[in-house]
């Protein structure tokens, strides 16, 4: 089974996000569903997460969820090699490093911007998006 991440799909530190991780599954493991669609949304609700007001992305593998930046690290570790060394993230309190990945994600528009629509997968992606 696939890994799935909901992101925020007019975000565009979001998408950047997804780009970076496209260019470095070379396993193809990752698929990805943006919050403003019907598979996004639906796994935001069943994860307890609003999804008219998201302030996370959520991470789900192996039966699992996780936000924040267990989801980060979750993911980077996921992809083998020196990303497994995100892992080490966990020696800061989660409170610490939540809170502020909660500010950047309540800036994250202002900070970052956003787009009028979702980016649309390119050919060679689209096997990887969920609608």
């Amino acid at each position: 089974m696939s890994d799935i991440i909901v992101f925020d799909g007019i975000c565009h530190l979001c998408n950047g996000w997804v780009q970076f991780l496209l260019k470095r599954d070379r396993q193809g493991r990752l698929r990805f569903a943006a919050m403003q669609g019907e598979t996004g949304r639906r796994l935001l609700k069943q994860h307890g997460l609003n999804p008219d007001d998201p302030s996370s992305f959520l991470y789900f593998t192996e039966g699992q969820a996780y936000t924040d930046t267990e989801a980060i690290m979750r993911v980077l570790s996921s992809l083998g090699g020196m990303w497994e060394l995100a892992a080490m993230g966990r020696a800061i309190p989660p409170a610490l490093r939540n809170s502020l990945y909660r500010l950047v994600a309540r800036h994250r528009y202002r900070l970052f911007g956003k787009r009028e629509h979702c980016v649309m997968p390119t050919p060679q992606t689209v096997d990887r998006f969920l609608r």
